[in-house]
């Protein structure tokens, strides 16, 4: 599997990035990585680094990007936060991401039993696991109708809706990005890692 080189990822398509974590995904899922020399990787990218994607992902330990679609060192930028948020810290990082480095898909992965996701549906406060919980709110208000308390298929939804919010927020509140995707420079998408079997549904 080669490095990703400046060619590569110029001649690059948001689609071809697409496809590329799809099929990382399915080696994966079946066990069948591929063939990286990783000490190579750290020589060839040591005067230079051009990823073709950029994941915003969860910290849970049980979520690695670069494993979850078979990458290798150079290949991915990897943005970790508990409940994959959007804030702006993580916006300017996706902007450097995309419209300095060149990567050509954004994605917003999600994933099942997603801690985050689940202590906001409980009202957790704690800390300043409060204020990081609070943006995952309007994913909880949009499913919690009743004062009663969720049940464990609407918390998959929550943490499903909160992907789609997250997308919608750094549409609304990055205009680099927005417009890259609007020029179809880049692809904005969402997804969901199922803990469970080792494969990611894109929306």
């Amino acid at each position: 599997m080669r490095t990703q080189t400046k060619e590569i990822q110029e001649n690059l398509t948001p689609k071809c990035a697409h496809d590329i974590l799809v099929a990382g995904n399915k080696r994966f899922s079946e066990n069948l990585k591929a063939q990286r020399n990783l000490k190579d990787q750290v020589f060839q990218t040591s005067e230079g680094q051009y990823p073709f994607a950029v994941i915003l992902s969860c910290i849970d330990s049980r979520v690695p990007a670069e494993l979850v679609f078979d990458q290798g060192i150079g290949d991915i930028f990897s943005v970790r936060v508990a409940g994959n948020i959007v804030n702006e810290d993580i916006l300017g990082s996706m902007e450097y991401a995309c419209k300095v480095a060149g990567a050509k898909i954004v994605v917003v992965l999600g994933h099942t039993k997603c801690g985050a996701v689940t202590s906001a549906c409980k009202n957790v406060k704690l800390g300043n696991i409060t204020p990081l919980l609070s943006k995952i709110q309007p994913a909880v208000d949009s499913i919690k109708i009743a004062e009663t308390e969720l049940d464990d298929d609407q918390i998959e939804e929550v943490g499903i809706k909160n992907v789609q919010l997250s997308i919608e927020r750094i549409r609304a509140e990055s205009s680099i990005l927005a417009e890259m995707e609007k020029n179809e420079e880049i692809e904005i998408v969402g997804a969901n890692y199922d803990i469970s079997t080792g494969i990611v549904h894109f929306m």
